[in-house]
């Protein structure tokens, strides 16, 4: 079994602010973490290693610092790490960081599976994981929640849905996006930590991978960020008095005020 993490490196959200004259995020001494859901995809990944062998790879794209993620995650038993970093990357939109990872994952592979953290938690949209699915032709299986079972021709894993839980499966290769994994993030073992040591950090660039440059970074990039603001806070809180029937009585009058309700 041939597994790949795609792993970003993201504010700490908790930390960020906002300049209220630039409408920017504030960056300068806001400290840098793994996304997240994507910690939840590499334990994912490494519990099926535990479960039917293989090798596990890592990859990310950034700014070179985005290395130390990198490095964490071979501290944790993960065998290869790749960092696409190239200035020609900058400024991708999600469409052009799926196209980015979609050339070095045909460059590094073949993978049986390729495992996302379902979504960023600096941008939320969760297109990255199935857009590379759909640049690569893999089938996708989003909102995974755990793995049934991992049979020589495909995998069960349980997804989330809006009704509640399903269980689906596929033959390989796969991609999988994960919500969240049965158990947090293990914390990495001296012998592990030893022998991430003599593990490097691979560094690939757009001619490394073949990338055509129109479809890289700001150029191949169809959406841009056109401002960031913090929502002015409106409302105001008014408590109802009395027993229900009074509060119920007062609430239509609210409502009738408002022309919510006739």
């Amino acid at each position: 079994m041939k597994i790949l993490v795609c792993m970003k490196q993201v504010p700490d959200t908790q930390k960020v602010k906002m300049d209220p004259v630039k409408n920017t995020l504030i960056r300068k001494g806001v400290p840098s973490i793994t996304n997240p859901f994507d910690e939840s995809g590499l334990e994912c990944a490494l519990e099926i290693r535990e479960s039917a062998g293989g090798e596990i790879s890592v990859l990310s794209m950034g700014i070179p610092d985005s290395e130390c993620i990198l490095r964490d995650a071979l501290s944790l038993g993960a065998d290869r790490a790749f960092l696409l970093t190239d200035r020609a990357f900058a400024g991708a939109d999600t469409l052009a960081t799926s196209y980015t990872l979609s050339m070095a994952i045909k460059k590094i592979g073949p993978f049986d599976l390729l495992v996302f953290g379902k979504q960023a938690i600096d941008g939320d949209t969760g297109q990255v994981g199935p857009g590379v699915a759909s640049i690569l032709e893999y089938p996708v299986i989003t909102f995974v929640t755990g793995v049934h079972a991992i049979q020589r021709d495909r995998i069960v894993v349980e997804r989330m849905v809006d009704s509640g839980r399903e269980i689906v499966s596929s033959g390989y290769p796969v991609v999988l996006t994960v919500v969240k994994a049965k158990k947090r993030l293990r914390m990495p073992r001296l012998t592990t930590i030893i022998d991430s040591f003599e593990k490097r950090v691979v560094r690939l660039g757009a001619d490394d991978i073949e990338a055509e440059s129109a479809r890289c970074g700001l150029k191949g990039s169809p959406t841009r960020v056109k401002k960031v603001f913090s929502p002015k806070k409106h409302a105001r809180v008014r408590y109802i008095e009395g027993n229900a029937a009074e509060q119920a009585k007062a609430l239509v009058g609210v409502f009738r005020g408002k022309g919510i309700i006739p």
